[in-house]
């Protein structure tokens, strides 16, 4: 088979003599008459592109080289660099292979092509369309029983920016006998069991019709996906959140966005090429020990009681309980001398000033509020002749009053009020009075800092609940800075009135409000950024969502009001067991309108490895969900000794010169260039094409260890070896 050159503007397909072609074909994928009409269309693409891709340079260019900007303007700009810069790394990331299929209509119309992204040609002739759009639904949904329209469809396999293979399905009896390359599901069946790398593969183009229906179902409330090993799960939810963010109008940047939360960290590295590739750069990926900054230093909780103490929205509620302790207004009078009058603050000032904060506002930041009102009460008591602006300015850094409002109403740290907690048994107790004597000794340490992961959600309750410790000053020193800012300004306007000898004296337009406002622009402060992981989010999605804590859901819940989930797991992976129903799980930890949709085939393991996985689970777990797997033929199971495991492995790299490993449950086994070396939870989520277990006897008894088992011997793609000492 001829190899064609590829050039910048006349691009052409390449089919390699290696492409997997199946016993029924007759004839060769490249004749013409099957890819001259690829190779037209993609001639306009690849002009279009460069073209595209000239224009964004351009533009974001002179965008980052224009007149200086303020306030408002300056955000726009900023805005239009962010989206042009976006844009133009997206489109510099793919060629051709921006492609993903070709759609066929039953009323004869032109051939339809889907992209990762939409294409239009000056002519406003649409080369691409968006795998998101509603035109772009049957390319995924389509099926012989209901076709939607379409007469076939053909989708691509890329490799180095060139078609390594394609494959057509049809949907009519008449072009079944007619056509040359009808190779669907022997096609797409071959292509599940190619080598893996360190990244997700790109299966965009392979979503199957009961994926995309997740994946297109509406965003109100919380969807449950629920499915097996295998089961397409991960590519299910990474591709609903860039379905979300391009076709639902609730669910927008501007707006909040969407927040993707994976297990573990080698599994957001796994991920991370997935969003870029389907044309989204906007999704905050992170795991639940990303949400808050203790994270970062925390160990896993060893106790599981302990875990399982701290993991109750109970305990969440007592970090409030805490926090009110730090709200009580003193219940003598204070006296504030000034030098206009001595003035009192008693019982009833204090209380009415704790009274002014709207419910709901944190902690510290409601301070401001009762600072104000102790101002406004202390103003109120001042004679007529007093000048009030000067005494209000002066009673706001009075030190008496500071100290007193300090005492009453301290600024407080989050880690203080946590740590304060497992370090004063009283405070405990007062706290949460529904532990036992037993429970609050076990949950006492020397160290009140040295978190756990286990204390994250407390961490998380708690930061929520107290605000920003800083931004009050920061605010104090903000209205200063403008102030100074407009004194200065309005200095230099009077000199320009004073110099400007014009008739017109245009230089006293200065003082017009039109002027004034667009010096106050000038004037702004670009604000502190805030902690982008802290919502709220529009819409969130969660993986391995079977392990969370009722705790840890709040976590959640607290920066999703909308309440908008996709919920992704399998209750047979969970290590702690998982007795109730996902929608009496859910409705317990306070998400309300609750679908459950359930994928039941395993398209990575193959059957003879699933026959030994399935055995591992339902040994403890008789009802556990086990998907259905289509793969067959592949290697059986294999097993050995732990002493052969380098040997064994050594072999299998030099024959698999692409392929990627795992050793799984050996903690002496230090990775390598091809292998990784990962305890059963860290392999949660990831795939490798041989998977080697190492005593897996040794995983634990009851749920975990059954859970443990199930879990590393269902990553595997092709080999599974299991290695145990004799």
């Amino acid at each position: 088979m001829t190899q064609r050159p590829t050039t910048a503007t006349k691009p052409t397909l390449t089919f390699p003599e290696s492409a997997f072609i199946p016993e029924f074909i007759g004839t060769a994928k490249s004749a013409p008459s099957l890819i001259s009409g690829d190779e037209q269309h993609f001639s306009a693409i690849a002009s279009t592109l460069k073209q595209r891709l000239s224009e964004l340079s351009t533009a974001l260019d002179r965008a980052r080289k224009g007149p200086r900007a303020h306030g408002q303007e300056a955000l726009e700009r900023d805005m239009e660099v962010h989206r042009l810069a976006t844009r133009l790394r997206t489109l510099s990331r793919f060629g051709l292979d921006l492609c993903l299929g070709r759609m066929e209509a039953a009323d004869g119309t032109e051939p339809i092509y889907v992209g990762r992204l939409g294409l239009t040609d000056d002519d406003g002739r649409r080369l691409l369309i968006d795998w998101r759009s509603p035109a772009a639904a049957p390319f995924f949904a389509a099926t012989h029983a209901h076709p939607m329209g379409l007469l076939a469809r053909r989708r691509y396999r890329w490799s180095a920016g060139l078609i390594s293979d394609y494959w057509d399905e049809v949907f009519t009896a008449d072009r079944l006998e007619s056509n040359a390359a009808l190779d669907d599901q022997s096609a797409f069946i071959a292509s599940l069991g190619v080598n893996r790398s360190r990244k997700m593969r790109d299966v965009v183009s392979t979503i199957q019709a009961d994926q995309d229906a997740i994946i297109r179902a509406p965003s109100r409330g919380a969807l449950v996906v629920d499915g097996g090993p295998g089961t397409g799960k991960t590519v299910v939810a990474l591709h609903r959140a860039a379905y979300l963010l391009y076709s639902d109008p609730r669910v927008g940047h501007h707006l909040g966005g969407v927040l993707f939360i994976g297990p573990h960290q080698p599994y957001l590295a796994y991920i991370s090429d997935v969003l870029p590739g389907l044309g989204e750069e906007g999704v905050r990926v992170c795991t639940l020990s990303d949400l808050d900054p203790a994270g970062e230093t925390a160990v896993p909780e060893a106790d599981r009681g302990l875990a399982a103490l701290k993991s109750s929205v109970e305990m969440v509620s007592a970090i409030s309980t805490a926090v009110g302790f730090f709200q009580e207004p003193p219940a003598q009078s204070t006296i504030i001398n000034t030098e206009w009058a001595e003035l009192e603050l008693d019982a009833r000032d204090w209380a009415e000033a704790f009274s002014a904060p709207e419910d709901g506002t944190p902690h510290n930041e409601a301070r401001d509020a009762v600072h104000e009102a102790l101002l406004d009460i202390l103003v109120d008591k001042l004679d007529a002749e007093t000048p009030i602006d000067m005494a209000r300015a002066a009673l706001a850094t009075h030190p008496e009053l500071s100290t007193a409002l300090s005492a009453a109403w301290p600024l407080l740290e989050p880690a203080n009020i946590v740590a304060g907690m497992f370090t004063i048994p009283t405070f405990l107790a007062m706290c949460a009075p529904w532990l036992s004597e037993a429970q609050i000794r076990s949950l006492q340490r020397s160290d009140g800092l040295a978190w756990t992961d286990a204390d994250l959600p407390l961490l998380d309750a708690a930061r929520q609940r107290l605000g920003d410790s800083g931004a009050s000053a920061r605010r104090a020193r903000r209205r200063t800075e403008l102030a100074a800012r407009r004194q200065e300004m309005a200095a230099v306007i009077e000199e320009a009135i004073l110099a400007d000898d014009s008739e017109l004296l245009v230089s006293s337009m200065l003082r017009g409000e039109d002027m004034a406002e667009k010096l106050d622009q000038a004037a702004d402060l670009p604000e502190e950024s805030a902690d982008p992981l802290a919502g709220p989010f529009t819409h969130i999605v969660v993986d391995e969502a079977q392990e969370l804590s009722d705790a840890q859901w709040q976590m959640l819940l607290r920066r999703c009001p909308s309440g908008s989930f996709t919920i992704v797991g399998d209750r047979a992976q969970a290590r702690e067991g998982f007795d109730e129903s996902w929608e009496e799980r859910l409705t317990r930890i306070g998400l309300t309108r609750i679908s459950v949709s359930t994928l039941s085939i395993n398209y990575r393991t193959p059957a003879e490895i699933m026959v030994q996985a399935r055995a591992a689970i339902t040994a403890e777990l008789p009802d556990a969900n086990v998907p259905q797997s289509i793969r067959t033929g592949g290697a059986p199971v294999e097993r050995g000794s732990v002493a052969d495991l380098s040997v064994r492995l050594e072999a299998w790299l030099v024959q698999h010169p692409t392929g990627h490993a795992a050793v799984i449950g050996h903690p002496n086994f230090a990775p390598r260039p091809r292998v990784a070396s990962l305890t059963p939870v860290l392999a949660k989520g990831l795939e490798f094409d041989l998977v080697i277990v190492v005593n897996p006897q040794d995983f634990g008894t009851g749920i975990t260890g059954a859970v443990d088992r199930y879990v590393a011997m269902t990553r595997a793609t092709g080999t599974l070896l299991i290695l145990e000492d004799h």
